[in-house]
């Protein structure tokens, strides 16, 4: 059975999107996972196919109903019982790299993407759904937040990526930024490769690359350090890479 991942939103023609291309639309087209995207106002019961209404307490905007994404979720759940139900939303809990393995893992994912000012919090009490957030940020709405997800998710499933170990050496992987890359040609504006690239001395590359992934990370990225207790050897890997960002 391949990975699958149903998407609950308002806009269901964003989907798939930008991952109908490269790896990702390639091991779609090959059947390594699948998607389904659900339109949420399909599960209206009203002529106006209406998914939410005025803030309880006034306020600015329009809240997404429970009772209409209860049965978009419930959908869902018929459709991939053992999938986990995410709620993209500034207000969860912060997607990592450690989050995205255990999903890519499993046997898909159900996203519900929010819309408006939010979600009634009842939704969360009366279904088991998991919010996320893909940063300290807010997005125009839950659906571009699906794709990021989705993207690192795919990724990472077999078949998908050019060689087994791929992605290893990448950044977050260790609790570190990823080394600094380089390419043909050797010298441009007056700027060239680090000499131990073109040494052929794979033990003093493997070292070079450690201390720029940790140097890298302590200048820019702190909190890893801190959140790892300190910098971890990189595992090797020799695999190919594409659209990285």
């Amino acid at each position: 059975m391949s990975w699958d991942a149903t998407v609950l939103t308002l806009y269901p023609e964003m989907f798939p999107g930008p991952l109908g291309q490269s790896l990702a639309g390639r091991a779609l087209a090959e059947g390594l996972w699948s998607m389904a995207a659900v339109h949420i106002r399909d599960f209206a019961t009203d002529k106006h196919r209406s998914v939410d209404d005025t803030p309880a307490g006034g306020g600015a905007g329009m809240v997404m109903r429970a009772d209409v994404l209860a049965r978009a979720v419930d959908h869902a759940f018929e459709r991939n019982p053992h999938a986990p139900m995410l709620a993209m939303t500034p207000r969860g809990k912060p997607l990592t790299q450690d989050l995205v393995r255990e999903l890519a893992a499993g046997p898909g994912v159900s996203i519900l993407c929010g819309r408006f000012e939010g979600i009634d919090e009842r939704l969360f009490e009366a279904r088991p759904i998991l919010p996320i957030s893909v940063g300290d940020y807010v997005l125009s709405g839950g659906e571009t937040a699906a794709l990021v997800l989705l993207d690192a998710c795919v990724r990472l499933l077999p078949g998908v990526m050019g060689a087994a170990l791929s992605g290893e050496e990448e950044s977050f992987e260790a609790g570190l930024l990823e080394y600094p890359h380089y390419t043909r040609p050797f010298e441009w504006e007056g700027r060239t490769i680090p000499e131990v690239l073109r040494s052929g001395d794979h033990a003093k590359i493997a070292a070079w690359r450690k201390a720029q992934a940790e140097t890298d990370t302590r200048l820019r990225r702190p909190d890893l350090i801190e959140r790892h207790g300190g910098a971890r050897r990189p595992p090797p890997s020799g695999a190919r890479h594409e659209d990285e960002g």
